[in-house]
């Protein structure tokens, strides 16, 4: 038996994260062995990019004509732990798309000691393992900041608890941003969602937090709750 920390799923959670306040969509195929391929898209709704916009201009970065920087956000990435390649572009000044490669499963944003995915492959015969994910606010503010300083500070500057650790529950949470940004930039965060499906090695025989048909897992994942981690998030795959 083998362990390993794997990517895919991770990935479409933090990809999230990274990437401020927005809706995302990740298809992934996981590979035996632990290498994983991503193809992930991201945009902004109007009133979080106008807030990106607001936040960029106090601190002074980002290309004048973007909103996400693609290239940026791609090269951050590609210095995390486990993470082989990352090719981002814009597809609008609020939206991007691309591919995340992963090379080093076992390194996979892994923070000294701190690990937050759990990977199980079971060697011979039919391919058979389990992932389990697991993140809170202990261990989500490092996990932001392998992937980009920048979100750090958005995320920040949005009093995000996986950001900042403070203690709030979701709908303290909206009514803060709502005090300071305005209720539409609230709802936007309360109706974004990231969407993730993902194929694996063997038909998934159960799952825990999504659904699954054959080989293939699916999640959604509202935004709210990896802001909040009011509660600590669990997902699980088995195949």
């Amino acid at each position: 038996m083998q362990y390993r920390i794997h990517p895919a799923l991770a990935g479409a959670f933090v990809f999230g994260l990274a990437c401020f306040s927005c809706s995302a969509r990740i298809d992934g195929t996981v590979r035996e062995g632990g290498q994983a391929d991503l193809a992930v898209r991201t945009a902004l709704e109007p009133r979080m990019s106008a807030l990106i916009r607001s936040f960029q201009a106090a601190l002074g970065s980002g290309p004048a004509e973007l909103i996400l920087d693609g290239p940026a956000i791609g090269r951050s990435m590609a210095a995390a732990p486990g993470i082989g390649s990352v090719s981002l572009k814009n597809s609008g000044p609020a939206a991007l798309e691309g591919d995340i490669k992963v090379a080093h499963a076992g390194d996979f944003l892994s923070a000294g000691e701190k690990k937050f995915i759990t990977f199980t492959e079971i060697s011979g015969g039919v391919p058979s393992g389990s992932i389990v994910i697991a993140l809170d606010r202990e261990t989500a503010p490092e996990v932001i900041a392998l992937l980009s300083a920048d979100a750090v500070d958005y995320l920040s500057a949005l009093m995000a608890p996986a950001a900042t650790g403070e203690i709030l529950s979701r709908q303290e949470y909206l009514e803060l941003v709502a005090s300071l940004y305005g209720k539409a930039v609230a709802d936007e965060i309360s109706s974004a969602r990231i969407r993730a499906y993902l194929d694996f090695p063997g038909p998934v025989v159960s799952v825990r937090s999504g659904t699954a048909s054959g080989r293939r897992a699916e999640f959604e994942v509202p935004l709210l709750d990896l802001l909040v981690l009011d509660r600590p998030l669990r997902y699980e795959v088995n195949w």
